[in-house]
């Protein structure tokens, strides 16, 4: 469609446009003509868990050898070049992710290794009446501890430089799903806590004491048993975490249905300032989206430039717009005209699908001879008439009051520059004389329109693409206040259009409630998150409730709060107890109390508290924690610093002092963290790989709200080396792995590098075969992330190859010895493999790992 033309002041201009011809849709280039097998983002387990991995020819382990190797699908796929891009291109995750079935013959590992992340390993019976059961092996929890036991001394166990915590994941899923309940939970009537398995049970009365204040309550009768045994009856009391399904739903709305939640309406937002280049992989990208929407999924098309075009689905073969000026915000009575008027704003993609290629189709690349960065842009307006098209006539104009939920509805932003028109805006240069009061009164104004959208269940995702700067700390705002998300993409492509999808069909929860119980003994001191302190009193109710409350923006499985911890004074007793309720409304609108209660023991014994510790947790608890100070890039500077004190303090509070000597050994128990921390100084998220202070920014805040599994791939990348037969060794993320007759894979959670040895190269048929398996298993390994990375493919000595380099950490200097020991796959190569590798590397002045361990006055922890 051409440019809307511009609107007068008032009234939307209803004419209709005439019908549009569809233009041939642009296939983008590099997107993938397959499809990868159905296999779950975190099947193949980390290999720095401490518990052992089960290595059999079932999991797809080759027994006999010292490192698991994972194998891909068979080699290169034939390509097909489809005439329209349909949902094939781009791979999405299921809203729901169902458990997947997997062949005995497939040689990738099925499930994550058996541990017990929640320390129910030393769960024991302790209270008559009350019944318990260990966690499944593999299950992916929803909290993870940094420890399994806790130090009963607080001098010691508030060090701060290791510190304990625990990372919560509201909604994320269990591989077996909680035990359903369909009745309200008995609560303390003290502190408001939740019965659960712990409760001692008084099974002649059905009196139940509470395990984080010591109450004594009644059961009104319902736990009265004849029998300890009885009592498994009752989930509540047999299983560490339990659904509540809330009785008293005063919602009139509330419908059972499975695809209930399919009438939420998704409004795409979209830039009509692109160049043709980007507009053509736009369009391909919005092909493909249209394709893969459910059928009952309503869907509303809105376009901004100068002005705001809202797309009309009236007629099924005529696409038309309404057209309101985009210089200020929308009056009540253009709202009213729009809201009120003859047009259909929301249609489900079974009635519209055909309207939506078309205008998708119809769009034309901007024509003026303007700087991309000066173009008008009045996102803010924009963002304002999606959120009342969504609100609808269920909106009390005059007074701005909601009569009834609106769901858990979407607003998806495609942004290819900064928002320069309307309210909300900045000037498009930083040099104009009143850039920065513009900037602080914009930031202001986009909060407030994100604090509004989470007010009426709306959620803002803002996709951006291009080279234009979209002005980062302006957008950003908007998507945290709403409960959404901002990602930065090189083009409208591919990555682009995974994200555009995975955001369209990600579940989000309303009404989110986090509360935190612990024992007496412990003391909540910092929760990082996507949420804010709620100011909630219950003491009308429970007359000592003492839990930390949180109002979650948005309750999504890819979410995840990190909860700093401390000892109040020394602890007497055996154990300690923590209980997380978290309270929403899923999106079939049916209100839901999950409750999660864990006994933790308590330790005199250092190396036992040490033995317990997990790194990986510990590791992003600790990031976290750097991160939410690292707002610029001195602080983050100055956060590295941070780093390099904290693992010397680590190193001479719990490591031992060397003889006749004023190094400290590292503790062994915890030897993988100094290396977690060393990728997270270096990496992107505190060093200087990112170019751009925005890029930095964004995934700041995309780590600091992030899902424990992707926090972890942020901070230290996986790499996986290519063998014949199509097979995978995972190795050591150093730079030894660069050997030219090898493909490698790196993940780093939100960029994946395929990297091409020379040798490898050289050879096109066994390159592209190897090129095809790595693209399939980065495919594998990212389907359910979100956002989705970019994949990244490149030959050794390349340009773009710097990008794989930097995340690898330089261990070419290091002695033969020191490289061997932590790099055991050299010893398989020959002396003239090791010489050539050798003489490839060039040198930089970055440190090992090491050389930067001595540098701290610490000796280097012995490898795994």
């Amino acid at each position: 469609m051409a440019t809307p033309p511009q609107a007068s002041p008032g009234a939307p201009n209803t004419d209709k446009k005439s019908p549009m011809t569809p233009a041939p849709p642009t296939i983008s280039p590099g997107a993938p003509r397959f499809t990868p097998p159905n296999l779950q983002q975190d099947q193949i387990a980390s290999p720095s868990i401490k518990n052992p991995v089960m290595l059999s020819p079932e999991n797809g382990v080759k027994t006999g050898s010292p490192v698991p190797h994972l194998s891909t699908p068979p080699g290169p796929p034939v390509f097909t070049s489809p005439v329209r891009p349909a949902a094939v291109p781009f791979r999405t995750s299921p809203v729901t992710p169902q458990p997947v079935a997997f062949s005995s013959g497939s040689s990738l590992p099925t499930s994550s290794p058996p541990h017990f992340p929640n320390g129910s390993a030393e769960l024991q019976q302790q209270l008559p009446g009350a019944t318990e059961e260990s966690m499944p092996a593999g299950e992916s929890p929803c909290v993870l501890f940094s420890a399994h036991k806790l130090l009963k001394h607080k001098k010691l166990a508030n060090v701060p430089s290791l510190g304990f915590g625990v990372l919560v994941s509201p909604g994320r899923e269990t591989s077996t799903g909680p035990q359903v309940i369909h009745r309200d939970p008995h609560r303390c009537h003290n502190c408001g806590a939740y019965s659960n398995l712990y409760s001692n049970i008084l099974i002649g009365s059905g009196q139940w004491q509470c395990v984080i204040c010591r109450n004594l309550n009644g059961s009104e009768g319902e736990y009265i048993a004849s029998s300890k045994e009885e009592l498994r009856n009752f989930p509540e009391l047999s299983s560490p975490l339990v659904d509540f399904i809330q009785t008293g739903n005063k919602r009139p709305s509330f419908v059972p249905v499975t695809d209930s939640r399919t009438s939420a309406p998704v409004v795409l937002v979209i830039d009509e300032c692109l160049d043709e280049a980007h507009l053509q992989h736009l369009q391909s990208s919005l092909h493909a989206f249209v394709d893969s929407v459910p059928p009952t999924t309503r869907i509303g098309i809105i376009l901004y430039g100068s002005t705001v075009s809202v797309y009309d689905f009236t007629e099924e073969s005529i696409a038309s717009a309404d057209v309101i000026p985009g210089g200020t915000s929308p009056t009540q009575e253009t709202l009213k005209g729009l809201i009120y008027g003859t047009g259909i704003h929301l249609s489900p993609m079974h009635a519209s699908k055909e309207v939506a290629h078309l205008i998708f189709s119809s769009l034309r690349p901007y024509k003026l001879n303007v700087p991309e960065v000066s173009r008008d842009r009045c996102l803010g307006t924009a963002v304002e008439v999606a959120m009342a098209i969504i609100q609808g006539p269920s909106v009390d104009m005059s007074r701005g009051v909601v009569k009834r939920p609106g769901g858990n509805s979407r607003i998806i932003i495609c942004a290819g520059g900064p928002n320069t028109y309307g309210p909300g805006s900045v000037p498009h240069s930083y040099t104009h004389p009143n850039y920065p009061h513009r900037e602080k009164t914009a930031i202001k104004w986009m909060e407030r329109l994100g604090r509004e959208a989470h007010q009426h269940n709306i959620v803002v995702d803002i996709l951006c693409a291009g080279t234009c700067p979209v002005r980062v700390p302006v957008l950003q705002p908007l998507a945290n206040a709403s409960g959404g998300v901002l990602v930065l993409h090189d083009d409208f492509g591919e990555a682009f259009g995974v994200n555009l999808q995975r955001a369209s069909a990600r579940a989000a929860s309303s009404h989110g409630l986090l509360e935190i119980r612990c024992s007496d003994d412990i003391l909540v001191t910092q929760v990082v998150g996507p949420g804010e302190e709620a100011n909630i009193d219950t003491h009308e109710t429970f007359k000592n409730d003492m839990a930390v409350s949180i109002q979650m923006l948005s309750v999504e499985e890819t979410q995840c709060f990190s909860i700093s911890m401390q000892n109040k004074h020394d602890i007497k007793s055996d154990y300690v107890f923590f209980q997380f309720a978290i309270q929403y409304s899923n999106v079939y609108q049916a209100d839901i109390a999950r409750v999660i209660t864990i006994r933790l023991p308590t330790v005199d014994s250092v190396s036992a508290y040490l033995q317990s510790v997990q790194d990986e947790v510990a590791a992003v608890i600790i990031a976290k924690r750097t991160l939410l100070q690292a707002k610029s890039y001195s602080d983050a500077i100055d956060m590295q610093t941070t780093i390099d004190e904290r693992v010397k303090d680590i190193a001479s509070k719990f490591g031992s002092q060397v003889p006749k000597s004023k190094l400290y050994r590292f503790p062994k128990e915890i030897s993988l963290l100094p290396e977690l921390l060393f990728h997270l100084r270096r990496g992107p998220l505190l060093g200087s790989i990112v170019g751009h202070e925005d890029e930095r920014s964004v995934l700041r805040n995309l780590f600091l709200n992030a899902s424990f599994d992707l926090s972890l791939r942020m901070i230290a990348p996986r790499c996986l080396m290519h063998r014949e037969g199509g097979t995978f060794e995972e190795l050591p993320t150093y730079d030894l792995a660069m050997q030219s007759d090898t493909a490698v894979v790196l993940d780093h959670g939100t960029d994946v590098f395929i990297w091409l040895g020379a040798e490898l190269a050289a050879d096109e048929g066994r390159s592209a075969a190897a090129l095809a398996a790595c693209r399939t298993l980065a495919e594998e390994l990212t389907e359910l992330r979100f956002p989705a990375p970019r994949i990244l493919a490149f030959k050794e000595g390349s340009s773009q190859a710097r990008y794989f380099v930097s995340r690898l950490i330089p261990a070419n200097k290091d002695p033969p010895y020191e490289q061997e020991a932590r790099f055991p796959q050299l010893r398989t190569l020959t002396i003239e493999q090791r010489t050539k590798l050798k003489s490839s590397f060039i040198h930089f002045d970055d440190p090992s790992f090491c050389e930067w361990i001595r540098g701290l006055k610490a000796v280097p922890p012995e490898p795994i």
